[in-house]
């Protein structure tokens, strides 16, 4: 039986950078009061309380939610109020070196006469993350730059070269996202492990970056059932499919539905 049912949140439980729409908030309401579920992406508190919380249902059982912000480098749990487990913070000299090989890798994606809305560069304390076209561009736009995910490996493989010790992951419709080395969403993963005392074996992941490079891969790399969408419409089916298994006690069915 799946004890838990880990979500990865722009382009799964929601379009990138917007809130959950309504049947999505009332289909995670829905799974709340059944099972327990964890959100774990890029994006930092401030987007996670704006996208999920916000919008959750009144009565939704949110002693039943974490959520870990920062590709797992923040962890939050509901106990009257939400309160901040950890958080993996970089050093300023971290900060200032991960953020200059940023700005030169963008120069082999990003034309330097691009139309950019808002900063392209954002200091989450626990992660840096690279907008290509700027942390407030419409969602459209977003969607058609780099849809292949190419011109984002041509800035991993340089990154690799220049941050070797930080760990690089692909994420969102433009994003790249940097963590210190091993502290990713397998580590998200490993602490949910040990805070809610539950086994890998009784989780199951849903994401949109399964594939090696993307910023969902290592919650698939640490052994956890995965289950790859394409986004929010189908991530509202498999938490169907999770709710009606719940109701026959046979969650451990999705397994079958394991990304190869």
């Amino acid at each position: 039986m799946k004890k838990l049912a880990v979500f990865d949140l722009d382009g799964t439980l929601a379009e990138s950078k917007s809130s959950i729409d309504a049947e999505m908030s009332q289909l995670l309401g829905r799974l709340l009061s059944v099972v327990k579920v964890a959100v774990i992406s890029g994006g930092n508190w401030p987007q996670f309380q704006q996208q999920v919380v916000a919008n959750l249902p009144h009565d939704a059982v949110l002693e039943n939610l974490s959520l870990l912000p920062t590709c797992g480098t923040k962890f939050f749990r509901f106990e009257s109020s939400w309160k901040q487990l950890y958080s993996e913070d970089f050093s300023a000299l971290q900060k200032s070196k991960i953020t200059e090989a940023l700005k030169q890798a963008m120069k082999s994606a990003v034309a330097p006469d691009a139309k950019v809305w808002g900063d392209q560069i954002e200091d989450r304390g626990s992660q840096i993350t690279f907008s290509a076209l700027g942390q407030e561009a419409p969602l459209e736009e977003k969607k058609a730059w780099d849809p292949d995910f190419k011109k984002r490996q041509k800035m991993k493989a340089l990154l690799s070269t220049s941050i070797p010790e930080f760990s690089v992951r692909l994420g969102g419709t433009t994003s790249v996202d940097v963590t210190k080395q091993g502290i990713d969403k397998a580590y998200g993963i490993a602490k949910l492990q040990d805070i809610l005392a539950i086994s890998i074996a009784e989780m199951v992941f849903v994401g949109d970056a399964l594939f090696p490079g993307g910023n969902d891969y290592p919650a698939k790399e640490a052994g956890v059932v995965s289950i790859q969408v394409m986004g929010p419409e189908e991530t509202k089916r498999v938490i169907e499919a999770f709710i009606a298994c719940l109701d026959r006690g046979a969650v451990s069915d999705l397994s079958k539905a394991e990304t190869a």
